[in-house]
Order: structure tokens, then C-alpha cells, then sequence
């Protein structure tokens, strides 16, 4: 089954910009009933004119195109100032149809899991959303959210971590994650070589997508991940309590001395803490804070960022045995215990081991060589 357009995106695209079929097959260069037939599903454009369309058009790669039935569903935790290419895109699903065998060697996942119906953006919907989820892992309001719940959650989800070691600066992205339809298995590739801070917002981000699988792939469900992760880990309860304690510093610097204070003990970005005590002040009426975004930032980078992977292993990189053993201590992770019993049933290659981590064929080779003892 080939991919096919999604005529809704198109079309409300065409009416935007006043166009009619014909205007548009005259801008990307072909006739009018290629462009009929694509919207009709009975062809799809070749890669230039797919590219043509998509500029043209603006519209993603992901807003442009439906993929066949099946077929892995993929999102992206990008680092900041990157973008993700149709070349990104491809790769990971090839990734993700990679992953399909491995299936089989897992052990039989969860079928009753969490999800959101209805996700939103509003205010108060995230917050009942979060304090549900809370109350599901034991953890009150005011409490600080941490690893092992995160973690927990993932494995009752039917979701398999895997923790990576891509670099802090090699990749565009923090995180992938790939759902297989088929299976109804989700992967969920996490970089350990990212800051320490920032670390429990990205797994709390890909937490959302697994709780919210119709938004894979789509730009909707990473604006609701990202609210909802900020949300999770610094719920309403605990923006109030750092309001109070802002305001009555009296400062710009006693203001970033309290956000500072809850950031370090709830071990999220500065950021967090700022943005969701501000918006609450917005959601509430309440005068404004004094510091701003700007400050915020140029604070959060005058400090050398700490590392997570520097955190789990001392010296860096570890070494294979090490790395595999905190992937399943650690991270409760059955990857690394699947690829372990395919390599030793079906003979599998370190190759197939660089295709499905995205890692260097040296890097490949010792995994490979531990597992296969």
C-alpha cells in the first residue's frame, strides 16, 4: 500500500491561499489531473513534486502525507534550533520497521494501559489530567515527581525504554519515539548524553506521547506532550506555593533565587519552574513577576550543564557490561534482554545492532560482543 496525500491539509491549504486545483498544478508543474488524482488517492506525487507541494504549501512532511496502514508512526524530541528533515523521518521509520522482528523476543506487554481521551491545552484540563496521573502513581501535589515513577509508568504503559548514548551535540534529536500499529508497541529512545535538567521534562514529554498515541507524529501532539510534561512535573499546587515564595522576594534576584530554590528540588530546568508559576499568575489574575523569559535564559547558561550520562557512569563512555546492566536495572528496560535472546537464537549481526540504535558500527561491534556471550 503506498503512501497518499492528506486531502483535508491540502485542501484547506489551497483555501487559504485562494487557489483552485488547476492554479496549483500550474505552480508545482504538473497537469490538473495529476493534481485530481492525488487528491482522489489514485496516484501520489513523485519526490520533487512531493517537495514542490510541501514548500508551496508549507506544510510538513508528517501535515502532507497519510502513510500506509501499519506503517511505524514516529515523533521526534529535537534539540533546540534543529529541524527535522523528510531524510530524519525516513530514517526513523526505517528504524522502526527494523524493530518489528525484534517484537517477537519481548516479553508479552501490558493491553490495559493509561490514556488521555481528549487531550487539550486548556489550563484546567492539563491540570486535571496531571493530578490523575499523580494520584495513579502515588505522588501528591505538592511532591516531587521522581525517576522511578517516570520509569515505572513507562513499563506499565507497555512502552520499552531504551537508553542511548548519541552525544550531546551528533544528533538533531533528545529522543524517538516509534510506534508500531501492527504490534501496538511503542519504542521510546532516550539520550543519556543530555542535561541533567533537562532530563525528567523529556522522559515526562514522551510519557504524553504514549498516553496519547492518535497525536504520533503530529505537530499537535508535541505541543500537548510538552504542556503536559511541564504540567506533570510542576503541577498547579506547587506554581502557587513558588508564586508566594516569588513574590515576596521583592527582587529580579531574589525572584531567581526562589525559582532557582524549587528547580533544584523538584531537579527540573529553571525554565519549568519559571514558565508554569507564571502562567498560573496569568490563569489567576495575579500581578506579574518581575524577571522575564530573557533573564531566565541567560541564567540557566551561565552554569556549565551537567550531563546525565556523566551522572550514571564514571568514567564516560562506560563499558558495554555496565552500560547494558543500568539499561535494565536503572531503566527497567527489556531491549537489551530481547536483542540479547535474538542474537543468541537467530545468529543476529552488529550490524543490525548499529541500524536499530543509530550508533557507530564500532560502538555496535562491543554491544554485540557482550550480548552474544
Amino acid at each position: 500500500m503506498q503512501n497518499t496525500l492528506h486531502t483535508e491539509s491540502l485542501r484547506a491549504a489551497l483555501s487559504q491561499r485562494g487557489w483552485t486545483q488547476k492554479e496549483l498544478a500550474e505552480q508545482v508543474g504538473v497537469s490538473a489531473q495529476s493534481v485530481t488524482n492525488w487528491l482522489k488517492g489514485k496516484d501520489f506525487p513523485r519526490p520533487d513534486k512531493l517537495l514542490k507541494l510541501a514548500t508551496l504549501l508549507q506544510l510538513s512532511f508528517s501535515q502532507l502525507v497519510v502513510p500506509p496502514e501499519g506503517q511505524p508512526v514516529v515523533a521526534f524530541r529535537k534539540k533546540a534550533g534543529t529541524k527535522t528533515t523528510d531524510q530524519h523521518i525516513s530514517k526513523a521509520m526505517g528504524i522502526g520497521s527494523l524493530l518489528v522482528p525484534l517484537v517477537a523476543f519481548l516479553p508479552r506487554l501490558p493491553t490495559l494501559r493509561t490514556k488521555i481521551s481528549l487531550p487539550s491545552l486548556a489550563y484546567s484540563r492539563l491540570q486535571s489530567d496531571a493530578l490523575q496521573v499523580r494520584n495513579k502513581l502515588g505522588v501528591g501535589e505538592l511532591s516531587v515527581l521522581g525517576y522511578e515513577a517516570l520509569i515505572s509508568e513507562f513499563k506499565a504503559c507497555g512502552a520499552v525504554l531504551v537508553p542511548v548514548l548519541w552525544g550531546h551535540k551528533q544528533q538533531h534529536k533528545n529522543a524517538l519515539h516509534i510506534l508500531l500499529p501492527a504490534s501496538d508497541v511503542t519504542f521510546v529512545f532516550v539520550n543519556l548524553d543530555t542535561k541533567l535538567e533537562d532530563f525528567k521534562f523529556w522522559m515526562a514529554h514522551e510519557l504524553a506521547h504514549v498516553y496519547t498515541p492518535e497525536l504520533a507524529g503530529s505537530n499537535e501532539g508535541e505541543d500537548f506532550a510538552d504542556a503536559f510534561a511541564a504540567t506533570l512535573l510542576f503541577p498547579e499546587a506547587c506554581a502557587r506555593y513558588a508564586y508566594e515564595q516569588v513574590k515576596q522576594a521583592k527582587s529580579i534576584a531574589g525572584e531567581i533565587e526562589a525559582f532557582q530554590r524549587h528547580a533544584r528540588h523538584h531537579q527540573i530546568s529553571l525554565n519549568t519552574v519559571f514558565q508554569q508559576t507564571r502562567r498560573f499568575a496569568a490563569e489567576k489574575g495575579l500581578p506579574p513577576l518581575l524577571v522575564d523569559e530573557k533573564t531566565i535564559h541567560q541564567v540557566r547558561n551561565r552554569r556549565e550543564p551537567k550531563m546525565v550520562s556523566s551522572t550514571l557512569f564514571e568514567p564516560t563512555p562506560p563499558e558495554p557490561a555496565q552500560y547494558l546492566a543500568a539499561a535494565s536495572n536503572i531503566f527497567q528496560s527489556e531491549f537489551f534482554l530481547a536483542l540479547r535472546r535474538m542474537i543468541r537464537e537467530h545468529s543476529t549481526g552488529p550490524s543490525y545492532v548499529q541500524q536499530i540504535m543509530d550508533v557507530s558500527l564500532r560502538d555496535s561491534i562491543a554491544l554485540h560482543g557482550e550480548m552474544a556471550r
